[in-house]
């Protein structure tokens, strides 16, 4: 495994100076946000897309500092009722540019329609009571999600592209069971992107999610969740205060280590039973840690990380006899 990283983390260093310290932290692989929910500060896809030059640039910038891309991410709400065709938007340039580039993975989340035709906003069900919410959920699955996926996912495989699809709160896709329902219905070229702060906050283990994901984790996210039991035990998990008001919130994301119980033990477990599941690959930190500079949250992460890595193909046997 390869330890990678979100750029956004570095959201406020121009693009150069975001390079040099990631390469300065030992972080060997790149993901670029390129719009939706980010402001894509270290990207321009349009201008890649169109101009060879600038993206020779581009790619040369980060391959002089030993760096290399692993993945695009267009993170948005692409089958939201108003602003969907925006967003779909960035995600099929995410996907033409990744194939310009040689990238093979796109990150983007599942979407989330709204309940039913004519609404003008998104919908998330959670329960299965009262019974309307099954009437919400077969539009949405049948009539809006599964036909966009299936013209995505052809349009990511004519190109030579993947999706990793990253399993989030107010989503369609939200769990495991979400995620391989999508998969089930629209191909192999669409798998998870594991980002295990958010089982974590959900109530799941992620070291189980990945074994349950087994074969088709095409993308992880190295981003850790603490909940705080004093809101948890008199509110549950749920709340919608926004990440500044950490204090109130039941759950925040946090730096490696500072989160779910075990520190370095359980990452250790969490990146063999990657392993196990067939994952190999660039474990991409997220900062997301409001409490922390950036910078000193990436080092401290990538610290953790390399302490318990699998970084070597597997070589003990037993012995014959």
């Amino acid at each position: 495994m390869r330890i990678g990283m979100v750029t956004d983390s570095l959201a406020t260093l121009p693009f150069e100076e975001m390079l040099d310290t990631a390469a300065s932290l030992g972080i060997t692989d790149l993901e670029f946000p390129t719009g939706g929910w980010s402001s894509a500060p270290h990207i321009n896809t349009e201008l890649l897309l169109g101009d060879e030059n600038a993206r020779n640039r581009f790619t040369s910038a980060i391959a002089d500092r030993g760096l290399r891309i692993s993945a695009l991410n267009a993170n948005g709400n692409q089958l939201h009722p108003q602003i969907g065709d925006q967003v779909d938007a960035v995600v099929h340039r995410a996907v033409e540019l990744a194939s310009l580039l040689e990238i093979p993975t796109v990150v983007l989340m599942s979407g989330l329609p709204a309940g039913a035709p004519g609404d003008s906003m998104p919908n998330w069900v959670t329960t299965s009571w009262p019974p309307e919410t099954q009437t919400i959920l077969d539009y949405q699955w049948n009539d809006v999600a599964i036909p966009y996926w299936k013209e995505l996912s052809s349009f990511g495989e004519e190109r030579g592209v993947r999706f990793a699809v990253e399993m989030h709160g107010d989503q369609l896709v939200y769990n495991a069971e979400t995620l391989l329902r999508l998969r089930d219905a629209v191909g192999t070229n669409v798998g998870a992107n594991l980002d295990p702060s958010h089982p974590m906050w959900m109530g799941a283990d992620p070291r189980v999610v990945a074994r349950t994901l087994q074969g088709t984790i095409h993308n992880v996210h190295a981003k850790d969740a603490r909940l705080q039991p004093h809101i948890v035990q008199a509110h549950g998990v749920l709340g919608t205060q926004p990440p500044e008001q950490y204090a109130d919130r039941p759950w925040n994301f946090v730096t490696l280590g500072l989160g779910y119980p075990g520190g370095a033990q359980f990452w250790g477990q969490f990146l063999c039973d990657l392993r196990a599941a067939g994952y190999d690959g660039v474990l991409s930190i997220e900062h997301e840690d409001v409490l922390l500079d950036s910078v000193e949250g990436l080092k401290q992460t990538a610290d953790l990380l390399r302490g318990v890595l699998p970084d070597k193909p597997a070589s003990w046997k037993p012995q014959e006899v």
